[in-house]
């Protein structure tokens, strides 16, 4: 009987699903691409008709305005490039430090919220309300004005015993410098340092072959602290000397000083993150099996060692992927600390705005940089994400 079909007829291209998909992908990316040209080539000609063609060599200028806090040297001499770079390291110390305290003090409070004390968990779940629903800028307005610009001043300081003062300027405590003994110490410490990284890597191969992880973190950071310790006492001159602050005319002298304008950056992020951050470990710690516990209450486990050594491994896999958004968030929200003065990256680029004109270089330099510790901070913990995940057969 004759059929219609011939054997090995193909079906025409433009009717192929296969082709079409690829064709219509094609046709989305040249257009935005063609929109993403349009968009330049539309800033660049309003530029060029302003009299200010895009170009960076403007940071080669002089800055001519004075930085409150920096890292590094500055003065209003120098170019604009340093102080974007006086900028950028003030933004990773907030941030840096930010995600640090953050992380600790949200992994408390998560596990406040679980507590079978009512009056913590209470307590716990009143913080986390009342911190996310709250507006940070305002947050941080509070902290700065009536908070950290509140506190006493130079001649009446609060003091901590003789080691730390708090004033309306900053809060001054004490630190050391080095003495002597300083060039010998700190060989001491480097080997300090490279035997607790011996003492991690043994710790976690023992931990993956006989199936319980131990503190090594912990171990290790003693075992530094122990070295650090015998070292001190060892070798024949001081390496350090405290340096505590003293009263000097108007203001202290000495040790380090904290300024109320970071203090309020500083302690506004870490409040409210670590409410955010709470509410991820809380829900890392209920996804994992009632019976996970049951069967590690039934092996004679302490209800600490059952949340180390059997809750918080598997808790981990569901914390981790929110946790790297807070970490993100806090990152971009250290922007704010133009509200309370704070000379971040993004408030020296303002005032590098006024003086020079040049906004939309800035801008892109400002968003280069986020961009940049957006991605560093998502590779991070997306490495560690995939090493804290099941490993299926």
């Amino acid at each position: 009987m004759a059929t219609n079909t011939r054997k090995g007829s193909t079906v025409p291209f433009w009717r192929d699903e296969r082709y079409l998909q690829a064709i219509a992908q094609v046709i989305v990316v040249g257009g935005i691409a063609a929109l993403g040209w349009w968009l330049i080539r539309n800033l660049l000609t309003g530029l060029e008709s302003l009299g200010t063609p895009l170009n960076f060599r403007f940071l080669g200028q002089t800055a001519q305005f004075d930085i409150g806090e920096s890292m590094i040297s500055y003065t209003r001499n120098s170019p604009y490039v340093r102080a974007i770079l006086v900028g950028l390291l003030n933004t990773i110390k907030v941030s840096s430090v930010g995600i640090l305290f953050a992380t600790l003090f949200g992994v408390i409070i998560g596990v406040a919220r679980l507590s079978s004390n009512w009056l913590v968990n209470r307590l716990a779940a009143a913080y986390v309300e009342l911190l996310r629903n709250i507006p940070l800028l305002v947050f941080l307005i509070f902290l700065s004005s009536t908070v950290f610009h509140k506190l006493p001043l130079v001649a009446e300081a609060a003091s901590i015993g003789k080691w730390a003062f708090l004033t309306n300027r900053g809060i001054y405590v004490t630190w050391v410098h080095k003495a002597a003994g300083w060039s010998t110490y700190q060989w001491v410490l480097l080997a300090g340092l490279l035997i607790s990284v011996v003492m991690s890597v043994l710790l976690i191969r023992q931990g993956r072959r006989t199936g319980r992880m131990p503190l090594w973190f912990l171990w290790a950071l003693l075992s530094f602290i122990g070295v650090a310790v015998v070292g001190w006492f060892i070798i024949p001159a001081t390496p350090l000397v405290p340096d505590i602050p003293t009263l000097q005319g108007r203001n202290f002298q000495g040790g380090i000083s904290l300024t109320p304008e970071f203090m309020a950056i500083f302690s506004g992020l870490v409040i409210y993150t670590a409410a955010f951050i709470a509410e991820v470990v809380r829900a890392g710690i209920q996804a994992v099996s009632k019976g996970q516990r049951e069967a590690a209450a039934a092996l004679g486990l302490s209800n600490f060692m059952t949340l180390r050594l059997v809750v918080f491994p598997q808790a981990m896999r569901v914390i981790i992927p929110p946790l790297t958004s807070q970490y993100l968030n806090l990152t971009k929200n250290s922007s704010l600390a133009i509200a309370v003065g704070y000379p971040d990256l993004f408030a020296v680029g303002g005032t590098i705005v006024n003086q020079s004109g040049r906004a939309v270089e800035i801008i892109l330099i400002t968003m280069g940089v986020y961009l940049s510790f957006s991605l560093l901070t998502s590779l991070f913990m997306n490495w560690y994400n995939r090493h804290t995940q099941l490993v299926e057969r």
